[in-house]
């Protein structure tokens, strides 16, 4: 499965500063480990966040963003964000982020 090379160097450039991300195929994709522990990633034109059960319910009802089900069942704690609710920089960053605050809360691996 292919992969938006564009915004894997997007999220690329937003975790830049970082010294604990590292990168994996995973789902389809391209994933971003922080800490050894998926914070974030690629699927086709689509911005997978792990953003944790807490928050969960919170990254639903951002705009743009939907239940990460492409095996059928939703997978708790992480969303997919289309394309509007990432082309600006900004919001681009603010789901990063999201991804790395729940990473970088779990045990490094």
């Amino acid at each position: 499965m292919a992969y938006d090379e564009e915004l894997v160097e997007r999220i690329r450039g937003v975790l830049a500063p970082r010294t604990d991300v590292s990168e994996r195929k995973m789902f389809g994709g391209l994933s971003f480990m922080v800490g050894g522990n998926m914070a974030c990633g690629v699927a086709e034109t689509s911005l997978m966040v792990r953003v944790g059960p807490k928050a969960y319910d919170d990254a639903l009802a951002q705009p743009h963003a939907r239940l990460m089900d492409f095996t059928g069942r939703p997978m708790k704690g992480m969303v997919f964000v289309d394309e509007a609710g990432y082309r600006d920089d900004a919001d681009l960053a603010r789901w990063v982020q999201r991804g790395v605050d729940f990473a970088a809360f779990l045990p490094a691996k």
